[in-house]
C-alpha cells in the first residue's frame, strides 16, 4: 500500500502573550459548519519527484495566495494524519490574514448530483495562541504545536 505524503508550513510569531500560530480553516462543504478540529497548517500532497520542502512552499502559496514569509525553516518532523504522513516546517514570521487570497478546488456537490462546484481551499486564516490552536487544529497535527512550543 502506498502511503500518501503531504508537506506544509506552520508560521508562528512571538508576542507579549506568547507564541501564536497561523492556522487555516479548511474550505468546502464538509468543513463549513465545523470549528473545533477543523483548522490546519497550510499543506498539501507532495507530487511525484518533488522535494517535501518544495511541496510545502508550493502548497502554502496555492492555499493562501501569498508566499511563505521570509525566515529560517525549522524542521518539525512528521505526524500521521488520516492515513497519510505529513511533514512540516516552522517559519517565524508575520502574515496579515486579510492579504490571503485562497486557491480553489473543484468537487461534485451535492454528492452523486453530477454537479461540479468550486470551493476555496481555505475559507479563513487566523492567528491563535498555542492553547487555542490545540482545540482548533485537526487532531493528527497537534504534535506540530508541541514542537513549535519547544523552539
Amino acid at each position: 500500500m502506498v502511503v500518501r505524503r503531504s508537506a506544509g508550513v506552520l508560521v508562528y510569531r512571538r508576542g507579549a502573550a506568547g507564541v501564536e500560530v497561523l492556522l487555516a480553516h479548511m474550505g468546502g462543504p464538509f468543513w463549513a459548519k465545523k470549528d473545533a478540529a477543523a483548522w490546519s497548517l497550510p499543506k498539501g500532497e507532495i507530487e511525484d519527484g518533488e522535494a517535501a520542502e518544495a511541496a510545502a512552499r508550493r502548497e502554502f502559496a496555492e492555499e493562501l495566495g501569498v508566499p511563505v514569509p521570509d525566515g529560517e525553516w525549522v524542521e518539525l518532523g512528521e505526524v500521521r494524519q488520516s492515513g497519510k504522513v505529513v511533514t512540516a516546517w516552522a517559519v517565524e514570521g508575520e502574515l496579515d490574514p486579510a492579504e490571503v487570497v485562497p486557491g480553489v478546488f473543484e468537487m461534485e456537490w451535492p454528492p452523486r448530483s453530477g454537479v461540479m462546484r468550486e470551493f476555496p481551499e481555505v475559507d479563513r486564516v487566523e492567528w491563535f495562541s498555542l492553547e487555542v490552536a490545540r482545540e482548533k487544529i485537526v487532531k493528527g497535527q497537534r504534535g506540530f504545536l508541541d514542537r513549535v512550543a519547544g523552539l
